[in-house]
């Protein structure tokens, strides 16, 4: 499936052994669905067409704000005023024309979900209200499609990859606490640390490669420059992906 411009484009990464000229193909098959393309979706975003994720599918109903830019790395100041979807689909067209970029303007809902990550390959949360996580989670686990979790606020992100019937998912972990939904602080490299993560679960996932966040919550600590994991459970009672669901 490589061609000669494949080979010399990921040239570098087609030397790592443990993924090579069988692994690229994997990833240009392969077909990711975003969530956001604000401060987790624009790295996310960034580096999937970087690595020649071979489709890329964002879902982002917002418009760019000034108060964007500090974190929203795919947003420039002329695009303020524009759709997050328009603005990021321009961008990652320049990156990478060698993959398709589709960009929806749309708000994901109970009505759309379904449609909207049906025949992909690996869900990204790249949003930034609970509601919507689980929803996503919900959607990841219906269609037993992995969900790539990250979550930030000031100098703090976390990060959890969800493998539907396997591992913990989000309601096991936070079982649907919802804080307000409020303006929250947050430095930029944070979300570029986080989502850079997320980006790098999907890739080892869809080249099936490395040890991924399977029942493990990675906390970035960017203050004290520390990263922490804690182990989490799947709980056979979850509302969501339990026995009584």
């Amino acid at each position: 499936m490589l061609d000669q411009r494949d080979l010399e484009r990921y040239s570098r990464q087609i030397m790592l052994d443990n993924l090579g000229e069988k692994g690229q193909e994997k990833l240009k098959r392969a077909k990711i669905f975003i969530a956001g393309c604000g401060g987790l979706g624009s790295p996310v975003a960034l580096y999937l067409a970087a690595a020649g994720m071979g489709e890329i599918r964002i879902v982002d109903s917002d418009r760019v704000e000034t108060s964007n830019l500090n974190r929203q790395v795919l947003h420039w100041d002329g695009d303020v005023g524009k759709s997050k979807a328009d603005s990021a689909a321009e961008k990652l067209k320049k990156l990478n024309g060698e993959i398709r970029i589709e960009t929806i303007d749309e708000v994901i809902d109970e009505s759309n979900i379904d449609n909207l990550v049906t025949g992909f390959d690996g869900i990204v949360d790249a949003m930034d209200n609970m509601p919507t996580r689980y929803l996503l989670n919900r959607a990841a686990i219906d269609n037993n499609i992995p969900l790539f979790h990250g979550a930030v606020q000031g100098f703090e992100g976390r990060a959890l990859t969800v493998i539907p019937g396997q591992t913990a998912c989000l309601w096991c972990l936070y079982h649907g606490s919802a804080p307000p939904q409020e303006k929250f602080p947050v430095i930029g490299v944070t979300p570029a640390v986080i989502g850079s993560i997320q980006a790098n679960e999907a890739i080892k996932h869809t080249v099936g490669i490395g040890e991924l966040l399977a029942n493990r919550l990675l906390i970035y600590d960017g203050l004290d420059l520390q990263f922490t994991e804690i182990e989490i459970s799947r709980d056979p009672y979850c509302i969501q992906c339990g026995k009584s669901a």
